[in-house]
């Protein structure tokens, strides 16, 4: 039986976050969720909540104390504007007696991943998820209010990912030996068309959905009416209608990690049911 550590978990309202938190409270571990306001935090009563701001890595000292295991992301502050403080992070790390360290990459570079990579102080893992499923909560009031979903390029293909399965992987990583050095492409067990999304989620609200593709000139008035900013809209064109090797490649990552098998969008969308039901 793994011995129960003691884990802080940044970014841990986010999506990922408030996974590893589950996950690591599911396997006995204590947990300590950073936040920036600690009045607004809703976590379980089992969670000890700290105050800190990854921008000024000074702050993190009380909540480091004690800590075994350290969960980042790469970025904070307004916008999500990339962290450059990954450096005095892990410096503050090491001083702690953090033995391991995970990191959700952020998609590109990033100051905090180099640093981390770079860090032979401790075993470090690099978790980059491909696409989440947890994604297609945006087409919910699509569904809801008009019983449609409106994209482009409908044939691509994704090896989208529970979200719930990130937080595993990330929870073993920070508990268990073997995965330092390590850089682990989790993806789902499928790889699922946007109709093949739309059909389990009409099967799992037990209503029919609507499919209609857009071409780029109209997914692009779209998005744009939703107010994404045009170097998100530029993203999203080159992902969508020229999907990365990476993104449409399933690998058994999951089952490697945590010992069983990747969770399915049909199993997503069983959970998250009512968020599409009109």
């Amino acid at each position: 039986m793994t011995e129960t550590q003691n884990i802080l978990v940044t970014g841990a309202t986010g999506t990922v976050g408030l996974q590893v938190v589950t996950e690591l409270l599911a396997r006995g571990h204590r947990v300590r969720a950073l936040t920036r306001d600690a009045a607004k935090a809703d976590f379980p009563a089992d969670v000890e909540v700290v105050e800190g701001d990854l921008t000024y890595p000074d702050s993190l000292i009380p909540a480091l104390e004690g800590v075994t295991g350290l969960h980042l992301i790469t970025f904070g502050g307004a916008y999500f504007a990339p962290l450059e403080t990954g450096p005095r992070i892990l410096e503050l790390a090491r001083a702690a007696g953090v033995r391991r360290v995970t990191v959700l990459h952020g998609g590109g570079p990033s100051r905090l991943e180099d640093a981390v990579r770079a860090d032979d102080g401790v075993d470090w893992t690099v978790l980059m998820p491909v696409e989440f499923m947890a994604n297609a909560l945006e087409w919910s009031d699509g569904i809801v209010n008009r019983g449609e979903v409106k994209e482009p390029f409908v044939s691509r293909l994704s090896a989208m990912v529970h979200e719930g399965d990130i937080g595993a992987v990330a929870a073993v990583a920070l508990t268990e030996e073997g995965h330092g050095s390590q850089e682990y492409v989790i993806t789902g067990p499928e790889l699922l068309t946007v109709g093949d999304k739309v059909a389990a989620l009409a099967a799992a609200r037990g209503q029919e959905i609507a499919l209609i593709e857009l071409t780029e000139e109209q997914a692009v008035e779209q998005w744009r009416a939703a107010g994404r900013p045009e170097d998100v809209i530029g993203f999203l064109l080159e992902a969508y209608g020229n999907t990365p090797e990476i993104g449409r490649t399933v690998v058994d990552t999951v089952e490697k990690v945590t010992g069983r098998p990747a969770r399915t969008f049909a199993q997503w969308s069983a959970e998250h049911a009512e968020a599409f039901k009109g």
